[in-house]
């Protein structure tokens, strides 16, 4: 399994926007329920995806993907938000986006299914997302607090994790653009390498960007423009092997500096709109 964010990715889950997104007219129905900038085009994803999915097929042996579901909406296509994997196996979240809820139980009966274990769930009040956990090296989770993830997930996270995490640092998210808009932990800082962080400092808690820079990491600066198009937002498949969405120059051309290779796809329907970039449409369960 996995307790790394930059290390061979191996095994990814992801969710194809014909499966997520249905058709243009579904999308015309919900995108606004579901707080996308724009009406995504169901064509153009689909080819947006497609681009996509060529940069990680390869680079990635094995490749499943979630099923079309009539319980789940729109957000089901950012697949990494519903579970967390750890090195033993996966953790099932309960998303802080009440739209977002019944793909736990989706994400539930495809893990049974495919024999990946699952080494714990969240109950009762607890709530979190996928993007507010970052796993720092095997034995440092960082935990973001915000909108997306309450105190009582923090508390059971904790709990389920305590024999595989040395280190588990909380980290208090700003308020930002409010309770509707998407911020995780994982908008503002990307793993790419062990001592290499795209990040977006404005976001960040002084002590995270000090406790960073004392373990060594070189920090990419993401400029306020790029973050805005999601530069923040970079997945790495391997040690300094990254994906982002295109139209970062700024950023793209400061991981080229740092030894990284860079590959880009465009991304305006399927990440852009709903604000979720590479990170996010892709759920890596084993790397190393």
């Amino acid at each position: 399994m996995l307790s790394s964010m930059h290390k061979k990715l191996q095994k990814v889950i992801l969710k194809h926007p014909r499966d997520a997104f249905i058709s243009q007219e579904h999308l015309r129905d919900h995108y606004e329920r579901f707080n996308y900038i724009n009406e995504p085009d169901y064509i153009s994803a689909q080819a947006e995806f497609e681009q996509f999915l060529t940069i990680i097929k390869e680079h990635v042996t094995e490749i499943e993907f979630l099923p079309v579901s009539e319980t789940v909406g729109l957000d089901s296509l950012y697949a990494h938000d519903p579970v967390k994997f750890t090195k033993k196996g996966a953790i099932i979240l309960k998303s802080g986006k009440k739209l977002r809820q019944p793909e736990a139980d989706v994400y539930r009966q495809f893990l049974q299914e495919k024999n990946i274990p699952i080494v714990g769930e969240l109950t009762g009040d607890a709530v979190a997302d996928g993007g507010d956990l970052v796993w720092l090296d095997d034995r440092t989770l960082l935990v973001g607090r915000g909108y997306r993830t309450n105190d009582e997930a923090i508390r059971q996270i904790k709990k389920i994790t305590a024999e595989m995490v040395q280190e588990f640092i909380v980290v208090p998210l700003p308020h930002d653009r409010g309770e509707e808009e998407c911020l995780h932990l994982m908008s503002f800082i990307s793993i790419v390498d062990e001592n290499l962080a795209v990040v977006h400092s404005r976001l960040m808690p002084v002590f995270l960007r000090q406790y960073l820079i004392q373990r060594g990491f070189e920090l990419i600066e993401v400029p306020d423009e790029e973050y805005h198009k999601l530069g923040c937002n970079v997945l790495a498949l391997a040690p300094r092997v990254c994906v982002m969405v295109s139209g970062n120059p700024f950023t793209k051309e400061q991981l080229l500096k740092a030894g990284a290779t860079v590959y880009e796809y465009e991304g305006n329907e399927i990440s852009y709109l709903g604000t979720g970039g590479p990170t996010c449409l892709t759920c890596p369960v084993v790397r190393g």
